[in-house]
């Protein structure tokens, strides 16, 4: 497959307009003020609740002050708005992605797919290896569901409980929780930030995780050891209690290892490097068979009918597709797990996308990010600093704009220059901005992320942060991939 990362429409590709050469403040000058007012949106005004749209519109503030500064330089308007179709038509690919990774949340849902990961994925617990437990079912979780908030709110907050009772302090259970939620969410392709990051960076979506696995399997790996040692230096006292939230699970759906089926064939469809929308497509459409036939009283339930006929599970497959679906069960802790959004569900990261490319095409058309561009490799001759900028730009982020999203939005628009000019595949960008801003989210407490896991689990993030050993290792091993020019694949020039 061709992938999108050697498409022309990649906004990395992207021919940045250069016009009179901005000095670099004037360059900076819409970056500075676009931080500070997401910062005081978020940690003065809106805290979490910043993404449900002012954080989109103060994106388009940050255009405008960037616009003024193209007026100033005679830059026309028709050239911003140019730049603008151009940025949002690049990531028309990303846009279309995102819609089907939230039809298939929704089927993978009612098919029980997802409740079935869960189901097996809690017996693993064992007193002795309970903190690596912890990582593995919350690793497991997080990617059923593409969100790390779900996985730490429901079966996290469970977690800390037996914890709790086990005589485990809570700081270590909580950094494993946390850990192992913040791996899922990284790797599954039903995450928010895992679409977000390849289309900032003009990556395809699958070559991105698969890029990622390079750097996060070592560090979910020296995790689990990490774990599994303080595992064995601890003293426990009694047993894990799980049958409540197993017999919830199986009351409500019903549960067999044939629904792994649906999963495994969209992971053999991607190892055939089936384009990713047929692939989610696929997905989605198995997941809706599966749960014709295995949740029959489920998709009835949702179509509001007492007899499953061709128009009950049409609507009944439809809504969990489209819209807010939920699934009762008789723990008041799963059920937060067991909702999913559907494609409306994906509408918050779209319009967060399509705000960031206004952002980013003015930025293009003024010639700011060129200027930028110039003078990050001027300051980095060499690939590690490039990737050394990266990160610390991410952290930086995540620590004065207070969120995630924008830590991946800003040096995803504001690197992709400098990474082609390089020579570097967009790849690399897509998996440092991850690497840097997806995880060292949680660790900062007035961000979104630290003060939303710290509030779910009752944990401060002083307590957690030095067991959230997968947050804090990730920035350091991609580093560590780039000072020694592991697995930094190089863009394929055309002949």
């Amino acid at each position: 497959m061709k992938s999108q990362a050697n498409s022309s429409s990649a906004p990395e590709n992207d021919e940045i307009i250069d016009n009179r050469e901005l000095s670099i403040w004037e360059a900076i000058l819409p970056i500075i003020i676009l931080v500070g007012m997401l910062f005081y949106n978020v940690a003065f005004a809106f805290g979490d609740d910043a993404l449900s749209g002012s954080n989109q519109f103060i994106l388009l503030l940050g255009a405008a002050v960037a616009a003024i500064v193209g007026f100033f330089n005679k830059v026309s308007y028709g050239t911003m708005m140019e730049e603008i179709a151009k940025n949002i038509k690049s990531t028309s690919s990303a846009l279309l992605i995102l819609l089907m990774v939230g039809s298939l949340a929704g089927t993978w849902l009612i098919s029980g797919i997802i409740p079935t990961m869960i189901y097996y994925g809690l017996q693993i617990l064992n007193p002795t290896i309970f903190l690596a437990a912890c990582v593995v079912i919350c690793a497991i979780i997080s990617i059923a569901t593409g969100s790390s908030w779900t996985t730490s709110a429901t079966v996290g907050i469970a977690l800390i409980g037996i914890g709790d009772t086990l005589g485990i302090s809570l700081g270590m259970t909580a950094g494993a929780v946390i850990s192992g939620a913040y791996f899922g969410d990284k790797m599954s392709p039903l995450s928010d930030t895992t679409n977000l990051a390849p289309a900032m960076a003009g990556a395809d979506l699958f070559t991105h995780i698969k890029y990622m696995m390079y750097t996060t399997i070592p560090t979910v790996t020296i995790t689990l050891i990490v774990f599994t040692i303080i595992g064995f230096t601890i003293t426990t006292t009694g047993a894990p209690e799980i049958s409540g939230q197993l017999a919830a699970i199986d009351n409500a759906f019903t549960i067999t290892p044939w629904l792994f089926l649906v999963p495994a064939l969209v992971i053999l469809l991607i190892i055939r490097k089936t384009p990713p929308l047929i692939a989610l497509l696929a997905g989605t459409l198995l997941g809706a068979v599966a749960a014709i036939i295995a949740q029959p009283d489920i998709v009835m339930n949702i179509a509001g009918s007492k007899v499953l006929d061709f128009n009950s599970a049409y609507i009944g497959v439809m809504k969990a597709i489209t819209v807010d679906t939920a699934v009762e069960t008789s723990s008041t802790q799963l059920n937060d797990l067991f909702a999913s959004g559907g494609m409306a569900g994906m509408l918050g990261t779209i319009w967060l996308i399509v705000c960031a490319m206004v952002f980013g095409g003015v930025m293009d058309a003024i010639g700011a990010l060129a200027r930028i561009s110039k003078a990050l490799l001027s300051l980095f001759d060499s690939i590690f600093g490039l990737f050394a900028s990266t990160a610390l730009s991410c952290v930086v982020l995540n620590a004065t704009a207070s969120d995630q999203y924008l830590a991946i939005v800003v040096p995803g628009r504001m690197y992709a220059k400098a990474f082609k000019d390089k020579g570097l595949a967009p790849e690399n960008l897509s998996r440092t901005l991850e690497d840097s801003g997806t995880v060292t989210s949680v660790l900062i407490p007035y961000n979104t992320c630290g003060a939303y896991q710290s509030g779910v689990l009752g944990v401060p993030v002083a307590e957690y942060f030095v067991y959230a050993i997968f947050n804090w290792l990730s920035p350091f091993m991609t580093l560590f991939f780039a000072a020694f020019s592991i697995k930094i694949r190089k863009l394929v020039t055309s002949n």
